[in-house]
């Protein structure tokens, strides 16, 4: 009987040898495992510092684009009546020039 015996223990030795093997191959895993779940936390965690930081960007951007829209408008409407005081005035001195040439000839001599 120590045929079956021998063959018996050396089956034994085998799955022993093969189940320590699948188990250190299931260690390593089990380490890469928490190695990238480690990297997720990290990376979750920086997604969630960059999104706060879009948001407040994002915020900081509008209140920017409005700001120089007002702008945009003061300028406008400034230029605006810079040019019509621009034209009263070129108006208004014509005007006073001819009543200048008017008053010269009334206060001149007539013959």
């Amino acid at each position: 009987m120590s045929g079956p015996a021998a063959a018996l223990r050396g089956y034994d030795a085998e799955l022993r040898e093969g189940l320590a093997e699948l188990r250190a191959r299931r260690e390593e895993l089990s380490g890469r495992i928490r190695e990238e779940e480690a990297e997720r936390s990290r990376l979750q965690g920086r997604i969630g510092a960059l999104t706060e930081r879009l948001a407040r960007t994002s915020e900081s951007l509008a209140r920017h684009l409005a700001a120089r829209g007002e702008l945009d408008r003061t300028i406008a409407e400034t230029e605006a009546a810079y040019g019509k005081i621009l034209e009263s005035s070129q108006t208004l001195l014509d005007v006073l020039k001819g009543e200048i040439g008017n008053a010269g000839k009334a206060s001149e001599p007539q013959n």
